[in-house]
This record gives structure tokens, sequence and C-alpha cells, in this order.
């Protein structure tokens, strides 16, 4: 079933009720805050634990002060048309970080449901200085946890363009704290704080990076030093995989992608009084958070392009899956996930015999 609302509490910060989407089956309830398109809530039911509880507005000068009925980024967010900050002289004309997708209201444009309990809702956004559209598709079915999203592109400009699409979900407390674990299949990755034009001469391995003295950070976990704050890296697979795990809570978040959509992997890390507030688990076209000048300028690193060419009137695609699962207590992470025969596999970190299961209908993964 699917249901249009205003629910107040979509964030721990906002006390005004404002318009969202949930989509829901028997297992699970998903939230997408349609002042921005983010999906800010995501849950096993019954009254499961939200990982993706994270609000912008906590950077705000005043937050403080109750948020305004604006659109902003959430939890799971998306950055379209550009991943990083704008050029000084884009600037100037009003474009922001990260692009335009969270700063728009989206339309909700279809929905259905069936005794099954599958689930399927439809919803866009016009980004009016980018030139750009955008589709969403995000589906369920009865018995599984898992949400598969399809976004499809559409350049409406006259000429063709170059962009970044780059899914943003970022994780929380009190499902983020010292003992979170975040895995991944990636590889060869930088610091983004290493300066151009080669950032990449400074090379990491996952989940390995350096401060800027030199010290070896494993990024697995985030205690009281964010440094480095963005460290980007490459899928060498086919499919790509993050996950984030809390053996307090008993609760294992993931997704999973086509490494042909979504070749780069970037960890962000932030820290307030000591304590992890947000961790950035960002999976997208590129890898490198500048501008478009820097883009093309430096056209790959490790052999990946850093942005995507989309031409008049083309549209492009692009999906991905999200899962939940229960783990437990004494789960030390992930050092695998794999998807056959309608079943989505997590190998344990450490113990290659004790796996993790998670039902999954027939995914995009088998085309």
């Amino acid at each position: 079933m699917v249901l249009i609302a205003c629910l107040a509490g979509v964030s721990a910060l906002a006390e005004e009720p404002r318009p969202v989407v949930k989509l829901e089956n028997d297992r699970a309830e998903v939230v997408v805050d349609l002042g921005g398109g983010s999906i800010s809530e995501y849950r096993l039911k019954p009254s499961g634990l939200n990982p993706l509880q994270w609000d912008s507005w906590s950077f705000n000068p005043k937050a403080d002060e109750e948020p305004p009925m604006l659109p902003r980024s959430m939890g799971h967010f998306l950055c379209l048309d550009r991943w990083g900050s704008a050029s000084e002289a884009e600037k100037a004309r009003g474009f922001t970080n990260h692009g335009e997708a969270t700063q728009v209201w989206w339309e909700t444009l279809a929905e259905s449901g069936s005794r099954s309990g599958l689930s399927r809702i439809r919803m866009g956004a016009k980004l009016p200085m980018a030139g750009i559209h955008v589709d969403r598709v995000a589906r369920m079915e009865a018995g599984s946890s898992v949400v598969v999203v399809e976004e499809i592109v559409t350049n409406k400009n006259p000429f063709g363009r170059i962009y970044n699409i780059v899914q943003h979900p970022t994780i929380g407390p009190p499902f983020l704290d010292e003992a979170t674990t975040v895995d991944s299949n990636g590889a060869r990755g930088f610091m983004q704080e290493r300066s151009m034009p080669d950032p990449e001469e400074t090379e990491a391995r996952w989940p390995r990076a350096f401060q800027m003295d030199g010290t070896e950070v494993d990024l697995r976990f985030l205690k009281d030093d964010p440094s480095p704050n963005v460290v980007s890296f490459i899928i060498e697979e086919d499919i790509g995989w993050v996950t984030a795990t809390s053996p307090e809570h008993g609760l294992l978040l993931g997704y999973i992608w086509k490494t042909d959509d979504y070749p780069w992997l970037n960890i962000w890390r932030h820290v307030k009084d000591g304590k992890p507030v947000a961790r950035g688990l960002e999976f997208g076209t590129s890898g490198l958070h500048r501008p478009g000048p820097d883009l093309v300028a430096k056209g790959r690193i490790f052999g990946k392009p850093l942005y995507r060419y989309i031409d008049a009137d083309e549209q492009q695609t692009f999906r991905y899956a999200m899962f939940l699962a229960k783990i437990p207590e004494d789960f030390r992470g992930v050092a695998s996930v794999g998807y056959k025969n309608s079943v989505i596999r997590v190998v344990e970190y450490g113990n290659q015999a004790r796996e993790v299961t998670v039902e999954a209908f027939p995914l995009f993964l088998e085309n």
C-alpha cells in the first residue's frame, strides 16, 4: 500500500509536518520527503530503527530553531546535476553544492499496490537552472525489505552537457556510534583533502586511508577524529556494495548497484563534540569533489571517468537496491555481498561460515 500524507517528525529536528510519500509492505516501510526528494526514513516493521536519521538543518547557524517548510537534504538524498561545489561563475548564478535536486519540490506521478503486497511509486522533479528532469520509480514486494530504485535523467536543454549523479545515503545516531561498522568492496582510493592536480598520488586502499601527516586511518570505524573527511574509491568488480552495521541495535543497512551505473564510492565522515554524527555512504558517477572545470581538466582517476555526458533530449537510467536485515549481537561486519536466485547473501567479516540472507525479488542485477 502507498500513502501520501503529512507526517510529523520526519526528522528529530522537524516540528512541522511535511508532505511525504510512504511506501510499505509487510516487512518494511520507506518515507520520501517531497521537499527535496530525500529518503528520510527506512525501517523494518514493526517500528524498527531508522538508520537514515540525519537532517542538513543541523548545519544551519539557526539549527536550534524550528526549520522552515522548505526543500532540503535529509537521510538519503540525491546529488544532481553535480557532486561537490559549483564554480565561482556558477555560484554567482545561484548554483550551490550538490545541485538542485534537494532544493525543489518533488511531485508524485503515480502509485500502485496489490493484494500480493507489491508496492510501487513514481515521482519526479524539474531542475530549472540545470535544465534537467529526473523521474524516480521505487518498488517493494511482499516478504522482502528490499527497495529497488530506478532514476531516469532527461536533458531538457537544446544542447549536450556534462553532469553527475551521486546517491548520498547518510547514517546518523542512534544507529551510528563508535561501534558502527562500514564495509564495502571499494578498491583503490584517494583523500579529497590532497591537492590538485594529482590528489591520487597518495593512494588509499579500502578500508585504509591517511591523514595529512601520514597517520593511517581505518575507515570501517569512526570515533573522535573525522580526518580525512572524504575518501573516494573506485569499484573494480561488476557489482558495487556498501553496508553499515550496528551490533548494538542488531541491524544492517546495505546498498548494491551495477558499477556501469555508479563506478565510485565516496565515504564522508563527520564528528561533533567528539562523537560521530554523520557518515555518508555515497556512490555515484564521480569521485572528485570539485567544480566542473576541474573534472574536465582531470578527466579520469584510476581509469574511471569523473563525469557523465548527456546529449540534448537524451535520457539516462540509473538503478540501485537498498536493504535492511537483522544481525546477531556479535556480528563483526561484512566481508562480501552477493546476489543469486533472488537472495542477497551477506557474508560476515572474519567468519566466512556465517552469513545473513535477505529475500529479494528479481532485481536489475539479473539483466
